[in-house]
This record gives C-alpha cells, structure tokens and sequence, in this order.
C-alpha cells in the first residue's frame, strides 16, 4: 500500500482521503482507525467525575438501566447510552451482545457456554456471555 501525506496550513484541521479499487478488511481497518475519536471518557464514582482513557476500559455493559465502565480494578457508571460509548470507544472494541462491548486486548479466555454460546473472561476476572447474533463476528475475529 502506498502512503503519501502532505502538511500544509490550508489542511485544517486534518483530514483523510482514501484511494482504492474496493473496501477491503485492511481499508476497514484504517478507516476505523482514522474515525476513532480517542478523547477520554467522564464517567461517575461515587461522588467525583474521573476522566478514562479508552484504552484503560476493558468492559461496558448496561445494568439495570445504568451504564456501567469496568476498568482494570474499578467499575465506574456514565451518563452516556451505550450507542455513545462505542463510537466513542471506536476500533478495538466489540459488541457482544445487546448491552455488553469488550475492549479485545483485554479477553484472557474463551470458554463454551450454554447452546453453542461462548463465555469471555477478561484480564479483570470478569465475564459475559456472547449472544448468537454477535458470535459470528467474534469466532471470525479469533480465528475459530
């Protein structure tokens, strides 16, 4: 793949255009990758507002019709609905079922679950269900 970029003051802000024959997995990838708005995330704890970096976030999943952040060590809750999060959590990231996205850096092992649905335990020691409809794309993700 060839590369060109040119820096120029009239470029502002920063934008990509993209030339190919067709969108293929790898030009998905980038596409993802340059749409992904890596701003932090404000979420709630107790009675302060603390800043999370996307890539600090292993799990985020709606509980109770609260939206819940699982960090390494900490769960903290957004104001934000699960749509919002995952655009802005952006590549890396993958919905599992209705209310479960996980950060795919952090999955430590798959276990087969209930009916051909699988488990996912995360480098935290937290765990969720795949549902069937998101199962196809992860088993294509993780090679099986």
């Amino acid at each position: 793949m060839k590369v060109n970029v040119e820096v120029s003051e009239e470029y502002f802000p920063p934008y990509a255009v993209i030339f190919t024959d067709a969108v293929t997995d790898e030009i998905q990838k980038i596409i993802d990758i340059l749409a992904t708005d890596n701003s932090p995330i404000i979420a709630q704890q107790e009675d302060r507002m603390v800043v999370i970096k996307p890539e600090e976030v292993y799990m985020v999943r709606v509980e109770g019709g609260n939206t819940v952040i699982y960090t390494e060590k900490s769960k903290y809750y957004s104001r934000k609905r699960l749509y919002e999060l995952i655009e802005q959590l952006g590549a890396g990231f993958m919905r599992i079922s209705k209310q479960t996205v996980i950060n795919l850096s952090c999955i430590q092992s798959v276990e087969a679950g209930f009916s051909g649905t699988l488990i996912l335990r995360l480098n935290n020691n937290i765990s969720d269900y795949v549902s069937r409809k998101f199962l196809p794309e992860l088993k294509k993700y993780l090679g099986i």
